[in-house]
């Protein structure tokens, strides 16, 4: 089971995650309502609109058509100067009626010769459309707010080549208004059930977003107190998978850190124990006996010595450790050789791995002129090369290599030692991470080493890659800028 520590940063995580996807889905709903008025607007403003309109013109060319029939018969009479013709006016009438309005035939005199209304014979009638129409112009106009329709149209001679006379119709609009009316309230209908199933799908859709990551939450804390699944899977879409098998895979390393920070614990404690006991076990020897001889006092100052070296050693990891944990570590970049740096480290080291029988070569390609911090670049190298030797075989070999180009220069430090598992390569440079936990023990050390040295690369903003074979070698690869750019 993980910590409670890193059960309380993911679910904390997860949480936020949640309050962001239930304001999205907020948002969700509020866009898919949006989205969907638009169709019931286009539907009211654009179909009825379009309706009204091709209703109209429907109207007014069938009323052209009708009337322009009646004008060819007057035309061909006398009709204008002598409204006698009871044919003539029946046709006008029964037009009238059809069309639920009201027709005036006016001469060229602009009198109005015949009112289907009979209200304005022998009244002149000169406006602005039958000016129009006697210049041979037809007009159509829709008076909405009275509800008709009136329409202007040149009676001509029989050749066509002169207007005499001019009609204005008026048709009632009154039955497009009536189907209007009746398809508005059909379209409020549908409009009111869109509306509902809009909202009704909104909500589903974000209910169904945020639902998965309330589950995660929720199995996330029953893990947590104990009684939840070994693993989360929360598989309701392909997001939600992935989601599950990250946090599965965080879990999983959290608990391998978790693991080896609990080891650590008691490694450092065994390791800062160790030295101090066997320090007071010597110094009470020497207090308990008399007439010490020389030589066994000079065997026990150096047995001291060794663990107060010992003791010093794990003491400068953890504050290595403490001060690239500082935000913003410092370094003291200045320009330094690399060759010279690594010969230095091979004249350190090789006493202990000449009392393995471990032969340590290195091979520089050129003259390496860097920006580094020297201190820092030190210790993490230092610390490739003196695992290379640790974890080797008595009698095997460490090959270091120094290349560069014009951008970087390349460590490469090789080894044909006990190797790392490929399942392990992942977490080596965590801290606290041991592979051979029982042979890291006898060979000593706190397992911050390389996580302090891939930390001091990172500084340099270089990169630290590994490939390692169990049983047949490590090679680790260095790479840093020649030089240093700060952020």
């Amino acid at each position: 089971m993980f910590t409670r520590n890193g059960a309380l940063v993911i679910i904390s995580k997860i949480k936020d995650t949640l309050l962001y996807f239930r304001s999205l889905k907020f948002y969700l709903f509020l866009l898919v309502v949006i989205v969907g008025i638009v169709p019931c607007l286009f539907l009211q403003f654009g179909i009825l609109g379009n309706f009204e309109e091709r209703s109209v013109s429907v109207l007014a060319m069938d009323v052209r058509t009708q009337t322009e029939i009646v004008a060819n018969r007057i035309s061909n009479s006398d009709y204008l100067d002598n409204p006698s013709s009871e044919v003539i006016s029946a046709q006008l009438s029964q037009l009238s009626n059809i069309y639920g309005g009201r027709i005036l035939v006016v001469n060229s005199r602009f009198e109005i010769v015949q009112d289907t209304y009979a209200m304005s014979i022998g009244k002149m009638m000169v406006s602005e459309e039958v000016i129009r129409g006697f210049h041979g112009e037809e007009d159509t106009h829709l008076d909405s707010k009275n509800g008709y329709l009136e329409i202007t149209v040149p009676i001509r001679n029989e050749d066509a080549s002169k207007v005499v006379g001019v009609m204005v119709i008026s048709a009632s609009t009154a039955t497009i208004s009536d189907s209007l009316d009746l398809l508005k309230q059909k379209t409020f209908v549908l409009q009111i059930v869109i509306v509902i199933l809009i909202i009704v799908l909104a909500l589903v859709l974000s209910i169904a977003l945020v639902r998965p990551l309330e589950i995660l939450t929720k199995k996330l804390r029953e893990r947590f107190d104990g009684y939840g699944e070994e693993q989360i899977h929360v598989n309701t879409y392909r997001e939600t998978r992935e989601i599950s098998e990250e946090i599965n895979a965080m879990i999983d390393r959290m608990q391998v850190l978790d693991d080896s920070r609990q080891e650590f614990v008691s490694n450092v404690s065994h390791e800062l124990k160790t030295p101090i006991t066997s320090m007071k076990v010597l110094a009470d020897s020497l207090l308990m006996m008399d007439n010490v001889p020389i030589e066994m006092y000079q065997e026990f100052m150096e047995d001291i010595t060794e663990e107060i070296d010992r003791e010093s050693k794990i003491i400068d990891d953890l504050l290595s450790m403490v001060k690239l944990d500082k935000t913003g570590a410092v370094l003291n970049i200045a320009q330094i050789n690399i060759n010279e740096l690594l010969e230095l480290l091979m004249k350190r080291l090789g006493p202990i791995a000449q009392k393995r029988g471990i032969e340590l070569v290195l091979v520089c390609e050129r003259q390496v002129i860097a920006d580094a911090d020297e201190v820092k670049l030190t210790l993490a190298l230092s610390n490739f090369i003196e695992n290379a030797i640790k974890y080797n075989r008595d009698n095997g070999w460490v090959h270091v290599k120094l290349d560069a180009d014009h951008k970087q220069f390349t460590v490469i430090v090789e080894d044909c030692g006990i190797g790392i598992p490929r399942e392990d390569q992942a977490y080596i440079f965590e801290r606290f991470y041991r592979v051979d936990k029982s042979h890291s023990r006898e060979i000593g050390g706190t397992g911050l080493g390389l996580s302090i040295a891939r930390s001091t690369v990172l500084l340099h903003k270089g990169a630290v890659e590994v490939e390692s074979e169990p049983d047949v070698g490590t090679k680790f690869t260095i790479r840093i800028p020649l030089t240093y750019i700060p952020n």
